[in-house]
């Protein structure tokens, strides 16, 4: 291996050499890409390392598929796990430039949504940390989700422009491309099935190394990039047809385009089941090479490969698997199908049945001609060896690809110990009762060194301080802060941390908002994807009760509270675009009462990612995970939260129970229905209208709304909100209001009592260790996986 030279003389060889810069002309953007050239070189040593070891063991290997990877900025990333970043602020300082400024600098990569892409880049970066040799499959879309800006409260949606600048962190692999098949016809001529595609493209592959703690291990993140098999016409364009001429590239890059296109059009559905093919199949084809480079038996797939399907969009791998080993390695098809299980594994992420993927059975043809007919063979032979099924995966017209993913799995996990269970009696009761052992618990983790060790560097040097740097890998050594927690000096240190980063977070707003807020208020977060059962519209319409109450008795002692908002909705889900609009609406009257404004004031900010989060967290006082009980699978932004001393309040949903469990019930604010008792309300008969009558702070709350008084020119506005909180809410946020308006006054109270609230944030850090990521990986390496460490 070449010596790798001073971080300082990497740099400026880069900044001349790679960027072609002297360093009297080189720009903020220059400097960045220079230091993450220079960082990158050494990420590229310990990832050769790693890839070498992997071959030469014939270890194991574990493939992530996920149409997701949310993993935001990667230079401090890299910084920080090679312990590089005492030399790189140096190094910036010799030359004058502002490292914060330079990591600031790189934009968000735009791979993701929510939590299923940032658990992904979490496991990325564990799996690399553990030492387990991996690679992670996904998408390298030019446009990500998009970016959201508002306009009069209205969320608007531009594309992502992230690759626009140059990307320091990939390697393509031009020579790495595979055909990726759509359409056509199938037929069997001497017993051997054929599907020809009367469509295809190409995946070509770009490598990120991803690095894990001290550059032990680097393992890869591989993203599919769409190209056309003849890219340009020659002959349209000599005839002056210029857009026919360049039409295939043109159709080909559509597909890596946008992360989850619209799907309310029959266009929309027909280009996400292209992604989802498009993605799996590459990932197979790529797994398949690799193997039979080393191995020659594809029986031994089930030794040598773990395939984990990061919810129901990488589905399809079980019917593509198959038919590669029956119709094109010749293996019996029931065969094929145990070969095909023993890789597979499935990850699920929901319990809400319409967010299990379905796809009309006309278009799936149509897309997969061969696949249909393989999932219907499945379904017989799944059938045949389970005579008491009742349920297939095929009905209605559509495929059912939760009902797939479990039958061509070997394991299927939840990712907490509620969601596990829940698992169990809802949308797979059938399939547990015929398969009792396949369903396992694997409980999310955060990776600590992006969202403490990086993201809160006071936090994590006061801790340090306190304990050694041994929880950096080893989370739950976090417990040994316990002592310190009853130590008032080293509380005040604490505290000390918190105000400091809020005082930051305000500066940031102030200059990037002008929204001042006084540092001292509770800072009150809610930071996730829009979505109903969410129930952001919970949380502001409390703010509007808050708001009367503190209108009505403004001579109270009220606890000032800043409530921020952050997330981002799906273009076609209208309702949840109306809540945002509510929210900002809402804030707009509220921030300008003159009565009202030094106690409670409501922030929506815009376009919400990763570096958004890394800002808000530390900062943050409390957390708010409010989803209906039963309706989140896990969360972790929940756990993010707890590790930087906010203290949640929140129902029995998701992690909450697991986290409630291990920060102490005392250090949690709980209100809500259980998930058993949100079935049984459900049946009660005008449940919505019941609560509404039992809470006068409700039924005004919901009456401000309906009446227009947050969108005086269009009272109409938000009837639909009204409407459906007074009708159907199926979410039953009316009936939780009450539960939530008292836990809310509890924190009030709490946070008045500075020791006490210290002591809780404290402890709430103290007692998070066991929500690390590196904890999960291992969990699924034992249990699921079969795979080793290589450390």
């Amino acid at each position: 291996m070449i010596q790798t030279p001073p971080l300082r003389d990497s740099v400026l060889r880069h900044l001349i050499y790679s960027i072609g810069k002297d360093p009297e002309h080189a720009i903020l953007e220059d400097w960045r890409m220079a230091l993450s050239y220079a960082v990158r070189d050494r990420v590229v040593d310990a990832w050769f390392k790693a890839t070498a070891r992997t071959y030469e063991t014939g270890a194991k290997r574990v493939y992530y598929l996920s149409m997701e990877y949310l993993i935001g900025r990667l230079l401090e990333d890299g910084i920080v796990n090679l312990e590089l970043l005492d030399e790189a602020r140096a190094v910036m300082d010799e030359m004058e430039r502002d490292l914060g400024l330079v990591l600031a600098d790189e934009p968000d990569a735009a791979l993701g949504n929510g939590g299923l892409g940032r658990l992904a880049a979490c496991f990325m970066e564990s799996l690399s940390t553990v030492g387990c040799p991996a690679h992670g499959y996904g998408i390298r879309y030019e446009h990500g989700l998009f970016r959201q800006q508002f306009v009069q409260g209205r969320q608007i949606e531009h594309p992502e422009l992230w690759l626009s600048q140059r990307h320091a962190w990939e390697f393509e692999r031009p020579e790495v491309r595979y055909r990726i098949g759509f359409g056509g016809h199938v037929d069997t001529r001497d017993g051997v099935t054929r599907w020809h595609p009367a469509e295809e493209v190409e995946a070509e592959a770009f490598d990120t190394p991803v690095v894990g703690w001290k550059g032990r291990w680097a393992n890869t993140l591989r993203l599919w990039s769409g190209r056309a098999i003849h890219p340009f016409d020659l002959d349209a364009f000599n005839h002056g047809d210029y857009t026919r001429a360049a039409a295939p590239e043109a159709l080909a890059r559509t597909i890596s385009r946008v992360l989850y296109p619209d799907d309310t059009t029959q266009q929309g559905k027909e280009l996400r089941l292209k992604q989802e093919f498009f993605l799996t199949r590459a990932a197979l084809c790529d797994i398949i090479r690799r193997f039979d480079n080393q191995f020659k038996d594809v029986r031994q797939l089930p030794e040598k490969v773990a395939i984990q399907l990061n919810d129901t969009h990488p589905a399809i791998a079980g019917p593509e698997l198959v038919r590669i080993l029956h119709d094109e390695r010749h293996v019996p098809f029931e065969e094929a199908m145990e070969i095909a299980r023993g890789c597979l594994s499935y990850t699920n992420h929901t319990l809400l049945p319409e967010a299990l993927e379905s796809w009309d059975e006309s278009l799936f043809g149509q897309l997969l001609p061969r696949h249909i007919q393989i999932i219907d063979r499945i379904d017989a032979t799944h059938a045949e060896q389970n005579p008491s099924r009742t349920q297939s995966m095929r009905s209605d017209h559509q495929v059912k690809m939760g009902q797939l993913s479990f039958a061509m799995a070997h394991k299927v996990n939840g990712v907490s110990a509620l969601h596990t269970e829940l698992m169990k009696t809802t949308v797979f009761e059938e399939l547990h009762h015929l398969h009792p052992d396949r369903i396992v618990n694997q409980t999310n983790g955060v990776t600590p060194r992006r969202w403490l060790l990086a993201c809160n560097p006071r936090l994590a040097g006061l801790i340090t301080e306190a304990i050694g740097e041994g929880w950096v890998d080893d989370l739950e050594q976090l417990e040994k802060l316990e002592p310190h927690v009853q130590d008032a000096a080293w509380l005040d240190r604490y505290t000390a941390v918190k105000r400091d980063n809020k005082a930051e977070l305000s500066n940031w707003m102030a200059q990037t908002y002008d929204l001042h807020v006084d540092p001292d208020m509770l800072f009150d977060v809610q930071i996730k994807r829009m979505h109903e059962y969410k129930r952001q519209h919970l949380n502001i319409l409390e703010a509007i009760a808050h708001w009367q109450e503190i209108r009505e008795h403004p001579e109270l002692d009220w606890t000032p509270r800043l409530k921020i908002f952050g997330g981002k909705a799906a273009p076609g889900y209208f309702f949840a675009k109306d809540i945002i609009r509510l929210i900002n609406d809402v804030a707009a009257v509220i921030n300008n009462d003159p009565v009202t404004n030094k106690y409670l004031k409501v922030v929506f900010l815009p376009n919400y990612n990763v570096s958004l989060a890394e800002r808000l967290i530390p900062a943050s006082d409390l957390s708010e995970q409010i989803s209906t009980a039963g309706k989140e699978a896990s969360g972790t932004g929940n756990m993010k939260f707890a590790l930087n001393g906010a203290p949640t309040v929140g129902t029995l949903d998701g992690a909450n129970v697991e986290i409630r469990q291990h920060v102490g019930a005392e250090n949690f604010f709980l209100f809500g229905m259980t998930a058993e008792e949100v079935m049984e309300r459900r049946e009660v008969e005008d449940h919505a209208k019941k609560a509404i009558e039992a809470d006068p702070r409700l039924a005004a709350a919901l009456d401000l709304i309906h009446s227009g008084r947050f969108s005086p020119g269009e009272p109409d506005r938000y009837h639909n909100i009204t409407g459906n909180l007074q009708g159907a809410d199926y979410f039953l946020v009316c009936s939780d209001f009450t539960d939530y308006w008292r836990a809310q006054r509890e924190v009030d109270k709490a946070f008045a009592d500075t020791q006490g609230w210290a002591r809780m944030a404290a402890l709430n850090t103290a007692r998070s260790g066991w929500f690390s990521s590196d904890r999960t990986i291992r969990g699924y390496m034992s249990d699921i996986w079969g795979a080793g460490s290589l450390l």
